[in-house]
């Protein structure tokens, strides 16, 4: 019996994808694959007709981001649970048996240990900070989240509870998703059998100013529709007053991330999706069974 979805989403892959698709293929578990290709240039579409484990394609007309890719696909889900991989990780045999024995009533998402290439931990599950960031936790423990580089869930519960942010293209749609969930009263597991090998950046380049726009951006959207009303506009105050102090900073740290245009633009991006995001944010309000304020004090030290 198939209890699973995984979906991998993919743009320009073909470097590192056959990799995923084989070590899915050696799963110990029996599952469907479905690839979501975000209009790849590279060769990734011929690959995928070619690939002997034979995976469905969703191949869109545009690249719409991890986020987007996942949304897409799950309207094509049928079974009770999906996993989230990305396109240049590598699971171990044992991970989706591990994944799913780990769904346990009342847990809604089990998130994997993700290991670079040398075997160091990448992430155990996904922290949040006090400032709303979520965080890749290196140490066992209860996570708040989960890293949605690979990760299973609930479909019914997902989608009852508003799907996939699919506007957010990447980053952050792991942790604006586990917020909704624990704002629905389900826990999240971490489950370190769950081995995944992962080229982390492979698809995008951590560091970049691309990077950097879509984390600062989703941090702010996340918090507006999940968050205390209070920290939300504080953390929007605090990067609206690190930005306009810029121009007067005798020294301002060199990372993409303080540059001016691009926090102008992260500023003014958000502020379109404002009335988008605040009628998010009721809705989300609706279906929650515990207090923003409680969860965050439950899971920050903010």
């Amino acid at each position: 019996m198939l209890r699973t979805t995984v979906v991998v989403v993919t743009w320009r892959g073909a470097a590192h994808l056959a990799d995923c698709l084989d070590a899915l293929a050696a799963q110990d578990r029996p599952h469907r694959t479905l690839v979501v290709d975000n209009a790849s240039d590279d060769g990734t579409a011929e690959l995928l007709a070619r690939h002997p484990s034979r995976p469905e394609v969703l191949r869109l007309p545009r690249n719409t981001g991890y986020a987007g890719g996942i949304a897409a696909a799950l309207s094509r889900v049928d079974t009770e649970y999906v996993a989230w991989l990305n396109d240049d990780a590598a699971p171990e045999p044992g991970w989706l048996a591990a994944l799913e024995k780990a769904m346990r009533p009342g847990v809604a998402a089990a998130a994997s240990r993700l290991e670079y290439p040398d075997g160091t931990v990448q992430s155990l599950g996904v922290g949040l900070t006090a400032l709303g960031y979520g965080a890749d936790l290196t140490a066992p423990g209860t996570p708040f989240g989960f890293c949605g580089g690979a990760a299973l869930l609930r479909t019914a519960v997902l989608r009852d509870t508003g799907g996939v942010p699919a506007s957010f293209f990447c980053y952050y749609e792991d942790t604006d998703t586990a917020w909704r969930l624990r704002l629905t009263g389900w826990d999240i597991a971490a489950v370190p059998d769950a081995v995944v090998r992962h080229r982390h950046g492979a698809s995008t380049r951590p560091g970049s100013a691309r990077f950097h726009r879509w984390n600062e951006r989703n941090r702010l959207l996340m918090l507006l529709r999940c968050a205390p009303l209070p920290v939300a506009l504080r953390e929007w105050v605090r990067f609206a007053g690190i930005t306009a102090s810029l121009p007067v900073r005798r020294r301002v740290p060199k990372a993409a991330n303080f540059r001016l245009l691009l926090r102008c633009r992260v500023l003014g991006e958000v502020a379109i999706r404002l009335p988008a995001t605040l009628r998010e944010r009721r809705a989300i309000g609706t279906r929650a069974t515990v207090n923003r304020g409680v969860l965050w004090r439950r899971w920050t030290s903010g």
